[in-house]
């Protein structure tokens, strides 16, 4: 059971991880790009409220949502939740022609801890390896990661309830064989 701990845990970390830390770095400076049918500010308390088919764009990364809600502290750190039936992600990887993505019924992003939270029919994908989960969290400060199941299912057989992974195995670099000298034959 520890073993099976530790490797969704790893697989989460590995996956997740790649949010901030593999996520293509020039992204962050790349302009964002918001669109929805409707937009909201309050200045005062320095939040924007956009609804209906958001999608934001910066660079690789884009979200779509039915609602994205941005907040800006007294610090100038940025906080946002998105929520849909469901909110997506998807971002290139950095240095690699490979995507990480995930859906939630809710997304929220807390730019000071950078720490990114995934509720309700959570999944994220990092090429073909792939976790399920109610609730997925990824703190990229202290590097841990946390993927929690939902209720029991009230049909046997089914997996809802619990967290589901797939890790695909790690093709082996393959080396050319040495070639071995011929034996000489036997009498």
């Amino acid at each position: 059971m520890r073993n099976l701990r530790i490797s969704l845990c790893y697989l989460s970390l590995s996956l997740l991880a790649s949010m901030p830390a593999l996520a293509e770095k020039a992204d962050r400076d790349k302009p964002i790009e918001l669109e929805a049918d409707s937009l909201t500010t309050n200045d005062a308390k320095k939040i924007s409220t956009y609804t209906g088919n958001v999608i934001l764009t910066q660079g690789t990364l884009v979200i779509r949502a039915d609602k994205l809600v941005v907040r800006e502290d007294k610090d100038g750190f940025q906080h946002g939740t998105s929520t849909g039936n469901p909110t997506t992600f998807r971002q290139k990887m950095e240095g690699r022609d490979e995507y990480i993505e995930g859906s939630a019924q809710r997304i929220e992003y807390d730019g000071r801890m950078d720490k990114v939270q995934l509720y309700g029919k959570a999944w994220v994908k990092r090429g073909e390896d792939i976790v399920h989960g109610d609730y997925i969290m990824y703190d990229a400060s202290a590097e841990y990661a946390e993927v929690i199941g939902g209720p029991p299912a009230a049909t046997e057989g089914s997996s809802k309830g619990r967290v589901r992974a797939v890790i695909q195995p790690k093709s082996a670099k393959k080396t050319p064989a040495k070639a071995e000298p011929a034996s000489p034959p036997t009498e």
